[in-house]
């Protein structure tokens, strides 16, 4: 099954979760909410046991690096989760996968520590065609803990032009999922903040 099909077939299996966002106060003083992260395509590229490692910089690397941060929240939108196994991967900046090697570039898995805090060092990613389009830079997450659903998902980048016409990327229920890249210090350093919450079982 080549890219374009598998893709095609993954949207009609994909399911919608609730946009996240809602969050007051009830009157015990107990937050409530409905601020699950959505889920999106799995994508054909996932590989399995993915080193378990922060950093995916590597000599040579090309492509401007950003650090990706965030904490990980049980449902009701304030419980942080330690030990949640964070899991990403994505093409390098010629829109290709590292889909054989044993180095799996691009591909890395971390734990939250108590804080419920993960990070990665990496690079913005490139871009691919699916059929005549290219969809929007991205990078894939899968997210698992115990006592809670497993999630699997993507982030997309504020103002790319390609988000618009991509059949994901411009769903309601990605609009929380599309992150600014910020300038964090005077060396040019740039960040992606994506926190995650996920749902009990």
């Amino acid at each position: 099954m080549d890219r374009k099909q598998f893709i095609i077939t993954s949207s009609l299996a994909a399911f919608s979760l609730s946009a996240f966002g809602r969050v007051s106060l009830d009157e015990d003083n107990k937050f409530t909410g409905d601020c699950e992260t959505t889920n999106d395509i799995l994508g054909p590229f996932y590989r399995p046991k993915a080193p378990l490692r922060q950093s995916l910089v590597y000599k040579g690397l090309k492509g401007n690096i950003i650090n990706i941060v965030g904490q990980v929240y049980s449902d009701d939108c304030k419980t942080k989760l330690e030990d949640v196994l964070v899991e990403i991967w994505h093409c390098n900046t010629d829109g290709e996968y590292d889909n054989e090697s044993s180095e799996m570039l691009h591909r890395a898995t971390w734990k939250t520590n108590k804080k419920g805090e993960y990070s990665f060092k990496t690079i913005l990613p490139g871009k691919y065609l699916n059929g005549k389009l290219y969809r929007p830079s991205h990078i894939h997450f899968r997210v698992s803990c115990k006592g809670h659903q497993e999630l699997i998902s993507q982030i997309y980048f504020a103002g790319d032009p390609h988000i618009t016409e991509d059949p994901w990327a411009s769903q309601k229920k990605a609009e929380h999922r599309i992150l600014a890249v910020q300038p964090v210090d005077i060396s040019g350093g740039l960040q992606v903040s994506f926190d995650i919450f996920l749902k009990k079982k």
